[in-house]
């Protein structure tokens, strides 16, 4: 699922380094804790950003801790045609499917998978299912939509805060015949690519594309400009990096790979070891700016994740997210990291405002004073 891509019509925010999308994905993080097989306890409620522990209950299934290579911390990792020999038996967990209606199927308050490849996942089969099966797929897409709404609703978006793409999101799986993935908001769906390691297989994959969804949700039409785009694909790779941080943290789960490095599992079949797709913390500045997407996002990215150092995790991401409300579908890097300094001033005070200022500053985007 490559993601260096050119422009594309505004609709679709795909996520490789292909020739015509505008995606793109995170890395993560280091926490050292190493466990075989976990089982996974969840709540059957929304997933809090503050990192409390859950308890099983539920439907469960049998997912990838975020990705293998970020679990494992073994660059080696081939994707061996969807051998289920091509990873180890630790690198996934047994969690609860939350929120699922009664149709019997993946389909629930957050998320639904509306069409596969082969056969629909059972629930009562969903614990036995590995990269082999077409199956895995769907319910780690299903897990890791539902998980990223979760995380926003623990932050207080949907009840203190205006809703972000607070609704059922519709899911393709394998739907696209190329090693890519893509939101678009014809019918403001997202479908996930399969060729090298299928798309869903990682969970930052997944996140990345959900958040297209979120800023189209925000501001419909969003990403009509380069920097526009490149704002998307940034948040994109951040809220991915930021989903399954906490997800780990909560979890118990191991993250032995670069944080910084985004969908270290998917990038195996395109990139050299240490694998990245994109990295969220590069030096570029607003100077650096090439005119494309993906890599012009990783400004943007940066200057995210600094304003996540400084204010910790929670109070930057209720910032960060509730700030994109004012975006204008074709917003400017300095139109953008205005908007945000203003909202982290009246959240937060000046404390919060001269934080977030001086890591749009530190990458010279202009008219910041």
């Amino acid at each position: 699922m490559r993601e260096d891509r050119a422009r594309t019509p505004r609709h679709f925010h795909a996520i490789r380094n292909g020739r015509m999308y505008m995606a793109l994905r995170t890395p993560r993080g280091l926490l050292a804790i190493a466990t075989a097989t976990v089982a996974l306890i969840v709540t059957t409620g929304s997933a809090s950003a503050t990192g409390t522990a859950p308890t099983l209950a539920g439907p469960q299934a049998r997912i990838f801790m975020v990705n293998p290579v970020q679990s494992s911390g073994d660059q080696s990792l081939t994707d061996g045609k969807d051998a289920a020999a091509a990873v180890p038996a630790t690198a996934y967990a047994t969690v609860a499917l939350r929120n699922l209606d009664s149709s019997g199927g993946l389909s629930g308050r957050w998320a639904s998978v509306r069409s596969d490849t082969g056969a629909s996942a059972r629930i009562a089969d969903a614990t036995s299912y590995d990269r082999h099966d077409d199956q895995f797929e769907q319910v780690m897409a299903y897990f890791w939509v539902n998980e990223a709404q979760e995380y926003l609703q623990g932050l207080g978006f949907g009840s203190e805060l205006p809703g972000a793409n607070d609704r059922v999101q519709p899911v393709r799986i394998n739907q696209w015949g190329a090693d890519n993935s893509f939101f678009t908001d014809k019918k403001a769906e997202i479908r996930f690519g399969k060729g090298g390691v299928d798309d869903a297989e990682d969970a930052e994959v997944v996140v990345h594309e959900y958040g297209h969804a979120v800023h189209h949700a925000q501001v419909p039409g969003f990403g009509s400009s380069v920097e526009a785009g490149s704002i998307g694909e940034a948040f994109g790779d951040y809220l991915a990096v930021a989903v399954g941080e906490h997800a780990a943290a909560r979890y118990g789960w191991p993250l032995k790979a670069d944080v910084a490095c985004v969908a270290d599992w998917d990038s195996v079949t395109y990139s050299d070891a240490p694998h990245c797709l994109r990295r969220i913390d590069s030096g570029k500045t607003y100077a650096d700016r090439v005119g494309e997407v993906h890599a012009d996002g990783e400004i943007w990215s940066r200057a995210l994740l600094d304003i996540r150092t400084a204010l910790g995790p929670r109070v930057a991401d209720r910032i960060i997210v509730n700030a994109q409300f004012g975006f204008s579908p074709d917003t400017s890097f300095t139109a953008a990291a205005q908007t945000t300094v203003a909202t982290a001033q009246k959240m937060y005070g000046k404390g919060a405002a001269d934080a977030v200022r001086a890591a749009f500053q530190a990458r010279a985007i202009p008219g910041l004073i």
